[in-house]
């Protein structure tokens, strides 16, 4: 745990100072890798999928002027693998943030599949053209499969959040999931695609939290249910989420955009008896969220400074989980 802290410290401080960041693996392993991605890929493409449903419009009903919900980032958060699009997570990220805002939502998703982190740039501009409130990055996967270095990745999400940041939009980032639960995929390829992605979701959660946002760990996509039932919570295609699996994401990811925009009281971060504190510092904590999926990440302040000698105070958060029937409203329009 504390090797993978200070990993993911390097690598974000790689993206910082224009370093190259840190491989997965290297010398003979590099072979039979490529060898077992290329078989899985070719058996995930055996499954054709069809684009992912149009989700953008008009959530939920109320009064006052709706709040704007921005979705960016890959696959994922275009919602790939499923065929209505209330199934996606960024409608039921907005049915579910207008029920407890009480207000209408009006969602834009400019997310596209394939993505890598180096698409936020271009996602964030058409992001910033709708006036965002709140906005929540999903994104990391394909940097992984096209073994980007870590720190040229979260360089780019480093940047998506301060720009953001600085239009006065709150962000939430849903981190890279773990490859190692794909069904295509075996060992040592399974091995390697956990470790890889728990080190750049650990360093996602470093530049989102020293940048002003929030992320949530999505790990497996909350684990035991996957590892449980995954002809459910996986698509067709075996490496994209359910309609189940994509309700389960956005059950993790949306009490933090409502804690985001203030809409619900923040919980006092109470003493883990595990670590002996609910406050780390955020390196440690970035650490400790990748290995338990539906963690939230945030800044804090400890004796009124949001520092100490470690680097920027974090808490971990397991916040419950919101009910299905709240994120399940069809769109008005």
């Amino acid at each position: 745990m504390l090797l993978r802290a200070l990993r993911a410290r390097r690598i974000a401080a790689a993206a910082a100072y224009g370093g190259g960041g840190i491989t997965a693996v290297g010398g003979l392993t590099v072979g039979l890798l490529v060898v077992e991605a290329r078989m899985a890929k070719k058996l995930i493409q055996a499954t054709p999928s069809a684009p992912p449903p149009v989700a953008d419009g008009l959530y939920g009903s109320g009064p006052g002027e709706p709040l704007s919900f921005v979705m960016l980032g890959d696959s994922t958060a275009a919602g790939l693998g499923v065929h209505e699009p209330d199934e996606t997570p960024a409608a039921l990220l907005a049915a579910g943030l207008s029920a407890i805002a009480g207000r209408p939502v009006r969602l834009t998703n400019v997310a596209l599949s394939g993505s890598r982190s180096a698409a936020l740039p271009g996602q964030v501009e058409q992001a910033l053209a709708a006036r965002p409130d709140v906005a929540v990055i999903m994104i990391g996967a394909n940097d992984v499969t096209a073994r980007v270095s870590p720190a040229e990745s979260v360089g780019y999400l480093a940047a998506a959040v301060e720009k953001l940041r600085e239009a006065g939009c709150q962000v939430v980032v849903g981190t890279c999931p773990d490859l190692g639960s794909v069904k295509p995929l075996w060992q040592p390829l399974r091995w390697v695609a956990r470790n890889a992605s728990r080190r750049l979701a650990a360093a996602q959660t470093i530049v989102v939290v020293e940048r002003g946002g929030r992320s949530v760990s999505l790990g497996d996509l909350l684990g035991r249910e996957f590892a449980a039932d995954p002809l459910e919570m996986f698509s067709a295609d075996r490496y994209h989420p359910s309609a189940r699996g994509y309700a389960a994401a956005a059950a993790a990811v949306l009490p933090s955009m409502a804690a985001a925009l203030d809409l619900e009281p923040e919980p006092e971060a109470l003493p883990d008896p595990r670590r002996g504190m609910g406050v780390l510092p955020v390196y440690l904590a970035a650490a400790e969220a990748a290995d338990e999926p539906g963690t939230e990440v945030a800044g804090t302040h400890v004796a009124g400074r949001d520092r100490g000698p470690r680097g920027r105070w974090a808490t971990l958060l397991r916040r419950g989980q919101v009910p299905r029937d709240e994120v399940e409203a069809a769109p008005t329009a």
